[in-house]
């Protein structure tokens, strides 16, 4: 098992199990596809052990990252940069409104900005800013407002922050991987998936439903309509010969009400919240449409019992 390289929003660490069992048996996978990626929990649990597929997000400075990591050359520049340039102060606070270290955080935000005002931006450095934004911002959240900026306030002074290993493992396992930014369809668009391979959709929660409101790290909601579009593009792909696995709010049961869908409701916790007091376990589905999982579907009364 690889560790993720940020703190995502979302992330399925807490739930990898629960999501794993209701994956086809490993020899029965041909290549595994991630077109929400995110964090990439799943993905450095187990994605990496099939066939080279793909991921994908619509995060162009997520999916920055993720391609400089996949380059040689690139992902040393990004390890220099951190351990070289990177590093908040070493001093002690300092009286007055800011310290050095909050001080120097929100210079750099400003730097990783540039891209969504439309400035020159070096995408090595960028890809190095989100990484160090991520470990020092307010409890690890990313978030952007309307016009596509990085908003989240400083939170940490001297983290313990170093990924170097972290990138040097995601480098090993991102060779072969198509990385795709953009649309989650280019799954059923283009030839990258196939009869017998995985697809795992973990789309952002629809966002009129309650428990939306830790999950929103791009400006572009993800509504009920993106949901049952999702749904067609799951549909598109069983009929396809592909297997498609789903994590998601139980608000969306009432779009897989086709038998080709198996529903399991799983515990999660959440990691990340504003609210330090709201992170209680929330109650999640896993969809299947995978015949004969690793382990066999609970009862079905237990996801009735969600819906009630």
């Amino acid at each position: 098992m690889a560790k993720p390289i940020l703190k995502w929003a979302g992330g399925k660490r807490q739930i990898i199990d629960a999501i794993t069992e209701a994956f086809p048996p490993s020899e029965e996978i041909g290549s595994y596809h991630e077109p929400f990626f995110g964090g990439g929990a799943v993905f450095f649990e187990e994605g990496y052990k099939y066939e080279a597929g793909s991921i994908n997000d619509v995060n162009k400075r997520l999916i920055n990252l993720y391609r400089i990591i996949q380059d040689s050359d690139k992902k040393e520049r990004l390890i220099e940069i951190l351990q070289e340039d990177l590093k908040p102060p070493d001093s002690e606070p300092v009286s007055g409104e800011f310290d050095d270290a909050r001080n120097y955080y929100y210079q750099q935000r400003e730097i990783f900005n540039k891209r969504p005002r439309g400035e020159s931006f070096d995408e090595v450095k960028e890809a190095a800013l989100l990484i160090y934004l991520n470990i020092t911002c307010f409890n690890g959240l990313y978030r952007e407002n309307q016009s596509g900026e990085f908003n989240v306030p400083w939170n940490h002074s001297n983290p313990d922050w170093d990924r170097s290993s972290r990138i040097e493992e995601a480098h090993n396992l991102f060779q072969g991987v198509t990385i795709n930014c953009g649309d989650y369809q280019y799954v059923t668009d283009s030839d990258q998936v196939s009869p017998g391979d995985l697809v795992y959709f973990d789309p952002p929660y629809d966002t009129d439903s309650d428990s939306s409101s830790f999950d929103q790290y791009h400006f572009e909601p993800f509504d009920k309509e993106d949901q049952w579009q999702l749904r067609d593009t799951a549909d598109k792909l069983v009929e396809q010969g592909v297997d498609v696995v789903i994590s998601n709010a139980p608000s969306v049961m009432d779009i897989y009400t086709d038998e080709r869908y198996d529903i399991r409701p799983i515990g999660a916790r959440r990691s990340i919240n504003s609210d330090g007091t709201d992170r209680g376990e929330v109650q999640e589905v896993v969809i299947t449409t995978v015949d004969e999982p690793r382990v066999k579907k609970e009862e079905s009364k237990k996801v009735k019992e969600i819906k009630n």
